[in-house]
């Protein structure tokens, strides 16, 4: 085996740098689309290294164990078996965090259909707590808002326009999708968190920018998305306008400045570690396919 089977660890490291600094500059769209698509081609690529390790213990499973010992055959040496079994075991967990996360998902949003009336594409449930969250539809059913009469006092008119748009904009880019993926991503390869964290990031600033724009007002739009997170900021975790703590500050700060400009340039780096990722892939595979053929 080559190094190139070790390298889509090192290169996942280089784009949880990377996120940050993307999700910091230019419009949020764009770099939410492409930090998703590339964490999912690093958890493949991750994911598949750890699988060409992992299959190197066959050659202690008879009659390859054999071929091994003999004086006479001269074979390619895999990789040491306790590398070889961690790669096992880092799969294994990858794949319960992934099913435990979709679980997770399933559940949340089958609970969240299952509350209020829909009427006009919104749901209101009569619940003290301030709340508001897109949730996504099915083949069956469109996706809707779902607001809470706690929020809805919570907020004057204009406050709540700004709700409603910024919901709104979760489900017409279908947000949960990138939401959904980058999080997938993420526990194939825990090293993607901060990927996956500057995924959700974005489209909560793609959404406050989508309001902004809709009702003319980038401070009036700061000053819902700021009301939102003081109503948050109890003992237990609202879903506000997506507020979720920390990042709420940059997203107010962003709002109170001029809408952000497209910046294509910053997108390279995560397009270049995406083909960086497909290529160590491909020369490991390569790598692995010579080392299966003269055990085989």
């Amino acid at each position: 085996m080559t190094v190139a089977v070790y390298l889509p660890l090192l290169l996942t490291l280089l784009l949880a740098l990377v996120a940050r600094r993307v999700a910091g500059r230019g419009a949020p769209g764009p770099a939410a689309r492409i930090l998703t698509v590339t964490a999912v081609v690093a958890a493949l690529s991750s994911s598949w290294s750890l699988t060409m390790l992992a299959l190197t213990m066959l050659d202690d499973v008879p009659p390859l164990a054999a071929l091994d010992d003999s004086p006479t055959v001269e074979l390619p040496e895999p990789v040491p078996g306790p590398v070889a079994l961690v790669a096992g075991l880092l799969l294994l967990w990858g794949g319960a965090r992934l099913l435990a996360d979709v679980r997770r998902r399933v559940v949340t949003n089958r609970g969240l259909r299952a509350v209020g009336t829909v009427r006009h594409g919104m749901a209101v449930a009569d619940w003290a707590e301030p709340m508001a969250v897109a949730v996504p539809g099915t083949a069956r059913q469109p996706g809707h808002l779902l607001v809470t009469t706690g929020i809805l006092r919570l907020l004057d008119a204009d406050e709540r326009r700004v709700m409603f748009a910024h919901e709104q904009a979760h489900l017409d880019h279908r947000h949960h999708r990138l939401v959904a993926a980058a999080a997938a991503a993420a526990a194939l390869n825990p090293l993607l968190t901060p990927v996956r964290d500057a995924v959700a990031y974005l489209v909560e600033r793609w959404a406050d920018e989508e309001a902004a724009a809709q009702v003319g007002d980038r401070r009036l739009t700061a000053k819902a998305v700021a009301r939102a997170a003081l109503a948050g900021s109890g003992p237990k975790p609202m879903t506000t306008l997506g507020i979720d703590g920390g990042a709420v500050v940059r997203r107010v700060h962003a709002l109170r400045q001029a809408t952000p400009a497209r910046l294509r340039r910053r997108l390279i780096g995560p397009a270049l570690l995406a083909a960086g990722f497909v290529t160590v892939a491909a020369i490991a595979t390569e790598a692995f396919v010579d080392l299966a053929r003269a055990w085989l």
